[in-house]
This record gives C-alpha cells, sequence and structure tokens, in this order.
C-alpha cells in the first residue's frame, strides 16, 4: 500500500521510500544523511539540501522519540531562523507550483520534514 504525502499549500512532504509521483513537483531531500537502502539513482531527487536538515545534536537529542517531537520542533524553528538554506528552499519555490521535501523517518507525522514544510510555508505567507 502506498502512503500519500501530506500537501501543505506549495510544500508537501513525503517518505523518500514511497515511489516517485509525477505531481511531486521538485523533490529535495532535507535530510542530513543519505536514507539506508536507498540507491541514489532510484530515489529521483532533484536536490539534497542537508544543510536545512536540523543540526546533527539536535537530531540525536530527539532521536526519532515522539515525545520529544515538542521540544525537537522548538529548537529546529530556532535553527531554521537563521539558516541560510531555507532562503533556498524559498528561492526554489518561487521557480516551482511544488515542493516535496523529501525524509526517511518512519513516523510520517514527527519529524524534520514536517516541521520545515510548517516554518516554509509560514515564511512564504509572510
Amino acid at each position: 500500500m502506498r502512503l500519500m504525502g501530506q500537501l501543505w499549500g506549495t510544500f508537501g512532504v513525503k517518505r523518500i521510500y514511497e515511489p516517485p509521483a509525477d505531481d511531486d513537483g521538485c523533490r529535495v531531500l532535507v535530510d542530513r544523511l543519505w536514507p539506508r537502502g536507498m540507491p541514489k539513482e532510484g530515489a529521483a531527487v532533484d536536490l539534497w539540501l542537508k544543510d536545512v536538515a536540523p543540526s546533527t545534536e539536535l537530531r540525536k537529542e530527539f532521536n526519532h522519540r515522539p515525545e520529544r517531537f515538542a521540544d525537537f520542533t522548538e529548537h529546529y524553528r530556532r535553527e531554521l531562523d537563521s539558516n541560510p538554506a531555507v532562503g533556498t528552499l524559498l528561492e526554489l519555490a518561487a521557480g516551482h507550483p511544488r515542493i516535496t521535501l523529501l525524509y526517511a523517518a518512519r513516523n510520517t507525522e514527527a519529524n524534520n520534514a514536517v516541521v520545515l514544510a510548517d516554518y516554509l510555508r509560514g515564511r512564504a505567507a509572510g
């Protein structure tokens, strides 16, 4: 069964392990590490933007534990406030009607791409 990516305005989120779809638009991997078991040839990634991912320290502290997601979100949003890679994504969005942020985490609701998409939607609206 194929899980559908979630859409928030111009920015959608999708596990990189899901097959590419015609409506993905520009596919951007937003993880610092390349996903395990995913060959680069089969990923259909247009851009790997490692620099927009959470810092290594924050990623390790969160460790994909749902009970830490609220704290992770707060800290990650603060990191994004001073991250120049955010500008890269906003510029990319200006030239593409749809950007799909790709992530490898198993949790489809509590991951960095969900936080990033929400953050970008807010920045694009403002």
